[in-house]
């Protein structure tokens, strides 16, 4: 073989090479920090901030009936979630924590710009939102992998939540309390 072909074998490996590394690298900065937002062009940002939205409608919470005879004694009406004003988390690396709520959406995930950070392989970077929709409590999955659970089952579309119910996102569980 001559030198030259040597050569060019060499920089073709080295290039396949390094796309390979730079590949790795993309795949892993994409999985940390999410997919690059693109800017709308002028048109469509006008468009977009033209059209009125309309909040998201927002599922009901349905629980199992019970006979009439097996009602506990004391028949006090459940508590609304519109007076829950913090965030518990019951188990998980961070049990324990308590979180006060305001008024504004809450985000929950892995990135550090969430307002709840859960680091746990079993959440994504953005998992979910918490916000207060028509003066009760809502959550949101937004599209996660392994996907939000309220009271053990999963949640598809915003969902209201009932004051000292289990959410859960990955290994960690939360309940909204007064």
């Amino acid at each position: 073989m001559s030198d030259l072909t040597l050569l060019i074998l060499r920089l073709a490996f080295l290039l396949v090479l390094w796309g390979f590394v730079f590949a790795v690298v993309y795949a892993l900065r994409t999985d940390l920090f999410g997919q690059r937002v693109r800017r709308q062009s002028a048109p469509d940002a006008v468009a977009a901030a033209a059209a009125p939205s309309a909040p998201p409608s927002v599922a009901p919470v349905q629980r199992p009936q019970t006979p009439a005879n097996s009602l506990p004694h004391s028949t006090a009406p459940p508590a609304t979630s519109t007076t829950a004003s913090r965030l518990i988390i019951t188990s998980g690396p961070r049990s324990g924590v308590e979180m006060p709520l305001s008024n504004q959406p809450l985000t929950i995930g892995r990135s550090g710009e969430s307002g709840l950070v859960i680091r746990d392989d079993y959440t994504s970077t953005h998992h979910a939102r918490l916000m207060l929709l028509n003066d009760s409590w809502v959550i949101q999955d937004l599209d996660s992998t392994n996907g939000t659970f309220l009271d053990g089952s999963r949640v598809v579309v915003p969902t209201q939540i009932p004051l000292n119910t289990p959410v859960r996102i990955g290994t960690t569980s939360f309940e909204l309390r007064r």
